[in-house]
């Protein structure tokens, strides 16, 4: 379901840009796009103007992410809100662009894989930063001979993230593929509502929890 569009050969290695590098681009283009304006609209704002409707979207938005951050991970939020916020609005928009015609980059297990592998790297590096060599030491608590299960249990925080996003994401998609292929001129209406849950609910539902994960595991390693 992903298709090359240009290949060609850096140091001897076949490379080529495909389908979800275009989604991709375009995801983060849009992004990119939305939070200029944002940034030039409300520096323009004077407190005494009333709120149009493009400044209480964002203000809306930037408060439930805050909020979600501050729930979760309290004391520490302010160290990571921007993160979180900005894993948060990429996920979803890559959730939700099948509803655009485009082809979810979350549905690439390389996408979703480098999204836990960040997470990984993140948990890690602050667990280092707060605990020093206490945090290794964790591995071999509340029995010494548990080690072997804890540093799997480490190294299963990329994989299961990954693997959660990339599965709900994928079969959603293969789910509405099947669906316009098998019925053809029949799909009028009804793929609007499979659209919704598919794209849009499922979507915004995995997107949370892979972000509330994220700071789950990283207020563990760096709570008081």
């Amino acid at each position: 379901m992903i298709s090359t569009f240009y290949k060609f050969k850096l140091g001897g290695v076949e490379l080529g840009i495909d389908s979800t590098h275009v989604a991709m681009l375009i995801v983060s283009v849009f992004i990119i796009i939305m939070a200029i304006i944002a940034r030039v609209k409300i520096n323009k704002v004077n407190a005494t103007d009333t709120p149009g409707t493009f400044q209480n979207i964002i203000e809306m938005i930037v408060d439930m992410l805050g909020g979600m951050v501050d729930g979760i991970m309290g004391s520490n939020a302010y160290r990571f809100k921007n993160y979180i916020s900005a894993l948060f609005i990429f996920i979803i928009i890559s959730n939700i662009s099948g509803v655009f015609g485009l082809r979810p980059p979350t549905a690439d297990y390389g996408v979703t894989l480098c999204l836990g592998l960040i997470t990984f790297v993140l948990v890690q590096f602050n667990g280092i930063k707060k605990n020093k060599l206490g945090h290794f030491g964790a591995l071999f608590q509340p029995i010494w001979f548990l080690f072997p299960i804890n540093l799997i249990g480490e190294f299963a925080v990329p994989l299961s993230l990954s693997l959660r996003l990339f599965g709900n994401v994928m079969s959603g998609t293969v789910l509405m593929g099947l669906i316009y292929d098998l019925l053809g001129p029949y799909t009028v209406a009804y793929p609007s509502l499979l659209h919704a849950y598919f794209d849009i609910f499922s979507g915004c539902i995995q997107a949370y929890v892979f972000s509330m994960l994220t700071m789950v595991y990283v207020n563990d390693k760096i709570a008081d």
